[in-house]
């Protein structure tokens, strides 16, 4: 185990903003009388940091003590992606086959007494339960809790500078969404259409985006995490497109359900339901609002005033912001717009809301909203009206 300590550089303005959201967390672990906080979520470190690879996929770890530099535990060979770009944290490493519960419990045992408070970020996909077992026996003495809270909140309000990630992600998933919808006709193959959406994509200026677009007909609409595959589309058939482009791993999703050919009997009313969904929840969503009062004006519009627990869908949207793959939510929590939900809306969040309707047929329309001090706007403005391709 070896480590990289360069001096501190946070002078930039990216690194004020960085300097800015350690400190709100710092506040937050001494109201609560943490020592340190070790996480491991790919989203959270580039909140803090800004730390943008790949490598996320090998053990990696923030630690973040109440005062003092900051931590990166990471596998060896990426040391010159953190010296390039995090050179103000300190860098410890460790090689494939040694442990990396050793080398955290290193770095504990520098910045925290033997039985002070620890939160560790468990609850994240990139944090294996065998690692955590083996620090906290490394460290028996420490009083561990949970650290997948703490930054929720501060990374649910989104700076002005995160908002204008936001806003050039929603101009690029317009345009990809546009380019599948164009390229819909009988005899072209899903996975061209795939193709076609992640080259404009990326010609656009986007990442890699934390999910692939999903593109599959409407016979299988309810297979919900279902997309592309090897078939070719048909005159008569409905296709669901839903994607989001990446703009420094921001991400602004949106569906939409379009027909070759004639639309099938029921699908107007259910375009029309769908749309007077999206319409009310954008309406609802508003500063001071609850997500639950945002669920049930969404299916007062698309139930005809029938009760929350009588809709099928478990939500009508959820926080979206910074994601690595394999999610644009920012992990594998989802924050929804569900039934009875008391979480109150602010200034600064930004939503995919999604109109998702089963009857008389399946039909989905959702966009990516930005509430502001007025109420939601709606970031990505691809026509939302039915539409077949002749």
């Amino acid at each position: 185990m070896t480590a990289y300590a360069p001096s501190p550089a946070e002078s930039s303005a990216d690194g004020c903003a960085y300097s800015q959201r350690i400190r709100a967390l710092r506040q937050r672990m001494r109201a609560e009388g943490l020592t340190a906080v070790a996480l491991t979520s790919p989203e959270n470190i580039y909140y803090l940091t800004g730390l943008d690879h790949l490598g996320y996929f090998g053990f990696t770890l923030l630690m973040l003590p109440e005062s003092g530099p900051l931590t990166l535990v990471t596998r060896d060979m990426e040391r010159p992606t953190i010296r390039a770009q995090t050179p103000w944290c300190h860098h410890v490493t460790f090689g494939d086959g040694e442990s990396p519960a050793a080398a955290v419990a290193t770095v504990l045992g520098n910045v925290a007494d033997g039985d002070a408070a620890v939160a560790l970020d468990e609850e994240s996909m990139f944090f294996p339960p065998a690692i955590a077992d083996a620090i906290r026996t490394r460290l028996p003495r420490m009083r561990w809790t949970s650290a997948s809270a703490l930054l929720a909140a501060q990374r649910a309000v989104k700076s002005a500078v995160e908002i204008d990630c936001v806003r050039r992600c929603a101009v690029i998933s317009d345009l990809a969404i546009s380019t599948g919808i164009g390229m819909l006709r009988p005899g072209v193959a899903a996975r061209e259409v795939a193709a076609e959406v992640y080259r404009t994509m990326i010609a656009a200026g986007g990442q890699p985006p934390g999910f692939p677009p999903l593109i599959r007909p409407t016979t299988v609409l309810d297979q919900e995490h279902v997309s592309w595959n090897d078939d070719t589309f048909s005159a008569g058939q409905g296709v669901f497109v839903e994607l989001s482009a990446s703009v420094h791993r921001y991400h602004a999703p949106q569906s939409r359900t379009v027909y070759i050919g004639e639309a099938p009997a029921g699908a107007n009313e259910a375009a029309e339901a769908a749309l007077a969904g999206l319409v009310a929840a954008r309406d609802a969503l508003e500063p001071g609002a609850r997500t639950g009062q945002v669920y049930a004006a969404w299916q007062r519009a698309v139930s005809d005033g029938a009760s929350p627990d009588e809709s099928p869908r478990h939500h009508c949207g959820y926080l979206v912001g910074i994601g690595f793959p394999p999610s644009w939510v920012g992990g594998g929590e989802v924050l929804g717009i569900r039934p009875r939900g008391d979480v109150a809306i602010q200034p600064g969040m930004t939503f995919h809301l999604m109109s998702w309707v089963t009857r008389p047929v399946g039909h989905v329309i959702s966009d990516t909203a930005l509430v502001t001090e007025a109420g939601a706007e709606l970031l990505t403005t691809t026509p939302r009206e039915l539409t077949t391709i002749r």
